[in-house]
């Protein structure tokens, strides 16, 4: 794809952290970077023009959901995801292959695909590399993923080894099936803790040559020691000039310590789902909104946000007490700003090289000064 490439700009000589240029067909957006998820067409209380003015470059929506629910003909017929949603920034789908291992109690796994059930209405689905394509390619995301096992933690090696060679073949049809040259459809390195694992799928979807590569497998209950070891496992057998992508992360320690390993992008829910149930992270660490009494200072006074700049404490708990979805929203507008302003301040250190002297301070004053 001549109109989708990562462009390299600067190492980080502290961390060997990378600053570059992410060209889409949606524009140019800079990593490394956040991606806030809009599961089903929508960051939840969000809107497009409030996650532009945030910030947000990339932001992602799920196949598996909205294959449900309207289902991918509907918005293809609107004209894909970026007229439907009314979002002109470039989108990420997803394959719908953690959902479906995650979501679904009941599934059969065979060489051709995962035979499960709708986790609203019990309707039996099946989703395979070649209809997880054709959904995709449906929703016309500029981004769009492999379909893959994202196998629990801990599994053995005989398990992890015939699930991984199961992900690499179906990465191949899932190659093969997609069409769109509009479309930059990433291969995703699976491979549970073991590193000779991770190292053969890497090397082979290296192989493959994507133009983007996801880590999958990780952040599913392991100890964020094990996280990290699995993306180092990783990240030394893929190509320097493509992106990486770290799929499901969204707390501080992991973004930070991801970048510092080689990783341009992240995505989670996170940021607006805890504050929906009132947390916040902040500048000075984690604040829980119920426990502010009445406070009438500012939420974060480093933060540029909307709701930072303009409510204070007191009014953003009696707004939560009282369920208002306006709490919610300026909770969210929070959250989210403040992870893409933590992003922009990790792309300045890495230019500056002093990405690691930003690493320790930032957790230091959020109140985590654990290793990385």
């Amino acid at each position: 794809m001549d109109n989708f490439y990562l462009e390299i700009k600067h190492i980080d000589k502290q961390t060997g952290a990378r600053y570059g240029i992410l060209h889409t067909p949606h524009g140019d957006v800079e990593v490394p970077m956040f991606m806030p998820v809009g599961t089903l067409a929508t960051v939840k209380t969000l809107s497009p023009e409030e996650l532009k003015e945030m910030g947000a470059g990339v932001i992602l929506a799920n196949t598996y959901h909205l294959s449900i629910r309207p289902g991918a003909d509907i918005v293809q017929k609107a004209g894909g995801l970026h007229k439907f949603m009314n979002y002109d920034g470039p989108i990420l789908t997803d394959s719908g292959g953690f959902q479906v291992f995650s979501l679904a109690e009941k599934r059969k796994i065979t060489e051709e695909g995962v035979e499960f059930k709708n986790h609203l209405n019990g309707d039996k689905l099946f989703f395979s590399p070649e209809i997880a394509i054709d959904i995709q390619e449906k929703l016309g995301a500029d981004i769009i993923m492999s379909f893959d096992e994202c196998i629990p933690w801990p599994s053995t090696y005989e398990y992890t080894k015939k699930s991984t060679e199961r992900t690499l073949r179906w990465a191949k049809r899932g190659q093969d099936a997609h069409k769109r040259k509009d479309q930059a459809l990433f291969g995703i390195v699976q491979g549970g803790d073991y590193e000779d694992l991770r190292k053969m799928c890497a090397e082979e979807l290296t192989k493959m040559d994507f133009p983007g590569y996801s880590i999958g497998g990780t952040s599913i209950g392991e100890p964020k020691e094990k996280c990290f070891e699995m993306i180092e496992y990783a990240v030394k057998y893929l190509p320097e000039d493509k992106p990486r992508y770290l799929m499901g992360v969204g707390s501080l320690d992991y973004l930070l310590g991801g970048i510092a390993r080689g990783i341009d992008m992240f995505d989670c829910v996170l940021p607006t789902r805890i504050a929906r149930h009132g947390t916040l992270m902040t500048s000075q660490g984690r604040v829980n909104i119920k426990n502010e009494k009445y406070n009438f200072t500012s939420l974060d006074p480093q933060c540029d946000c909307y709701c930072c700049k303009n409510y204070t404490k007191a009014y953003l708990r009696h707004l939560y007490v009282c369920d208002e979805t306006f709490g919610k929203r300026l909770l969210s507008i929070h959250n989210v700003r403040f992870l893409i302003k933590i992003m922009e301040g990790a792309r300045e250190a890495i230019k500056e090289d002093r990405f690691g002297d930003y690493l320790k301070a930032t957790m230091a004053a959020f109140g985590d000064e654990r290793g990385f």
